[in-house]
Order: structure tokens, then C-alpha cells, then sequence
């Protein structure tokens, strides 16, 4: 049931367990100055008139920014965490982002002493599945989640960015903190950052201390430069080598957006199901290609 209710009620622990977006919210803001608020609040009665927030905090920035005092909300019930559950039970529809189910299994394992056999029974997920999030944040600084969660820097680029160098060339997490710490909040696209990444750990000890100082610009140019001087490789080679890297960055940014609980319009999914299928029909014999073509040059 949707009641109104008093926006100072609202105990607000939760809210950076919740990623920021300014742009989002900037559009909310709108919204909400158009048409109100739409959907309800929700979070965990404690009583006394005391409410725990857990989804809407986007919603509450921007009601304070408003001077809204009353805002709609729906309660979970009065068991904290069986509300976290319930939460992210219904994430399918309410766009719940991997690092927030990973934030918020973590709450239930270190807070409330539950174990990944009963964190996945409740959500009716695999153990694999809780496993997987609970050993995310292993991976991350408490710096570089305090940028990631305050959206300075784009989740998609340390799942699959900066991930990579931490697994594959176990990166020290000092390292990673100063890279972060570089290049968040500057506004970079995706693919600047994972050039920058590159070079910072791959390149020469000069190229990275020029960034830690914050010649992003520089760097950028540098690295630009860098990949079109291919003059040793013919035409056909460098096609060649464009093409691999489209491919790259296409499969990588699929490779998160499918899991974007915001992609569901029947009619979306009944065109995404025929392009699905065309590529599921080559994908083997792609593999296949890619995987000889890389034979070959390794031998070379």
C-alpha cells in the first residue's frame, strides 16, 4: 500500500550503497517538476515512525532540492533484512546495478550474518550468482568505490577495464587508487578511459607520472598519436586492425548493456531476439576465425 508520507522520517544509511548519476538526476529533476513524483519511495518500517530508505534515493535529492515535504512511499515491512532481499528481488524491474547487489549481499553477510546458501535460497538465485557479487568488492579500494558509487567514475570502466589489469597484470590497488584518482570526474568517455588505462599501466614510467600530474589532454593526444602511426602495416592490415578494435569495444559495451534491467519493451525484445539469433548463428564459427587468426600471429 502507498502511503504519504513526512520526508524527514526518512533514515538515509543506505544511500551510498546506491550509485549517483548526475545527469540522471538532472533529468528526474524535470520530471518531477512536471509531473510530481511518480513512483513511490520504499524502505523498512523500525516504528516510532522511523523508516529506513532503500530505493529512491534519487527521488529524495531531488524532493529536498524542491522543497517537497511529503512524498509517496512503500513499505517493505519491518524486517530490515528481508527488505534488503525483497529489494533486489524485484532489481529485474527496478534496475539495480551489479555493484549495488554486491553493496547490499555485503550488508546481509557482515551486518546480519547471513551466508551465501541463505542469501541465494531467499533471492532464489545460484550460489554462484551471490558468489560472483560478494567477490566484487574485494576487487575495489574504499577509494575507488567512494568514486565509482559518487558517479566520478563510470562503473562500466572498472568492471571491464580496470578489472582486466587487476586480474590479468595483478595490478597493486595503490596503483589503481591513482589512476582513479587521475581521471575521475573529468568527464571522459568510456573508450578515453580504457586508452588512458593502457598506457598508464602498459606504458613507460614517464607517461604515467605526466598523468598523475594531470596532463590528461596530453596523455590522450599522445596515445591517439601513437595508434594511428601504423605506417608499417599496409592498408588492408590497418583495416584490419580497426575492425578488431570495433569489435573489442562492441563486445564489451553489449556485454553490460544486456544486463540493463531497463531494456524491456515487447517490442524491443522482439527485434533484439532476431538480431540475437543472426549472431548466435555465426558466433561459433566466428570463434573459431578469431581463435586461429590469433594462432597465427602468435607464431609470427
Amino acid at each position: 500500500m502507498i502511503e504519504q508520507i513526512e520526508i524527514l522520517s526518512l533514515d538515509l544509511r543506505y544511500e551510498s550503497y546506491r550509485l549517483k548519476s548526475k545527469h540522471f538526476e538532472k533529468a528526474l529533476l524535470a520530471s518531477i517538476i512536471e509531473h510530481g513524483i511518480r513512483d513511490p519511495l520504499q524502505g523498512v518500517d523500525l516504528g516510532d515512525g522511523i523508516r529506513i530508505l532503500l530505493n529512491g534515493f534519487k527521488r529524495y535529492r531531488c524532493a529536498k532540492k524542491l522543497n517537497i515535504n511529503v512524498v509517496p512511499y512503500r513499505s517493505f515491512g519491518s524486517d530490515e533484512p528481508l527488505g534488503i532481499i525483497k529489494l533486489i528481488r524485484i532489481s529485474n524491474s527496478k534496475n539495480l546495478n551489479i555493484l549495488e547487489q554486491a553493496k547490499l549481499i555485503d550488508e546481509l553477510q557482515t551486518v546480519h550474518g547471513m551466508c551465501n546458501d541463505d542469501i541465494a535460497g531467499l533471492l532464489e538465485k545460484s550460489k554462484s550468482w551471490v558468489s560472483v557479487r560478494s567477490g566484487i568488492l574485494g576487487e575495489m579500494s574504499e577509494y575507488v568505490m567512494k568514486r565509482v558509487f559518487e558517479g566520478d567514475f563510470p562503473v562500466y570502466s572498472f568492471m571491464y577495464t580496470l578489472r582486466q589489469f587487476i586480474r590479468m597484470n595483478a595490478i597493486p590497488k595503490q596503483d589503481i587508487d591513482e589512476f582513479v584518482k587521475a581521471v575521475s570526474g573529468k568527464g571522459l568517455s568510456i573508450r578515453d578511459i580504457e586508452l588512458l588505462a593502457t598506457g598508464f599501466f602498459k606504458g613507460s614510467y614517464d607517461f604515467r607520472q605526466q598523468i598523475k600530474k594531470g596532463k590528461i589532454t596530453w596523455g590522450l593526444k599522445r596515445l591517439k598519436e601513437s595508434a594511428s602511426e601504423t605506417t608499417e602495416c599496409t592498408k588492408a592490415e590497418q583495416k584490419m586492425l580497426r575492425d578488431l578494435e570495433l569489435v573489442q569495444g562492441y563486445m564489451q559495451r553489449i556485454t553490460y548493456r544486456v544486463k540493463d534491467d531497463r531494456l524491456g519493451n515487447d517490442a524491443f525484445h522482439a527485434q533484439a531476439t532476431l538480431l540475437v539469433k543472426g549472431i548466435l548463428k555465426i558466433v561459433d564459427s566466428f570463434s573459431k576465425a578469431v581463435r586461429e587468426f590469433h594462432d597465427r600471429c602468435e607464431q609470427a
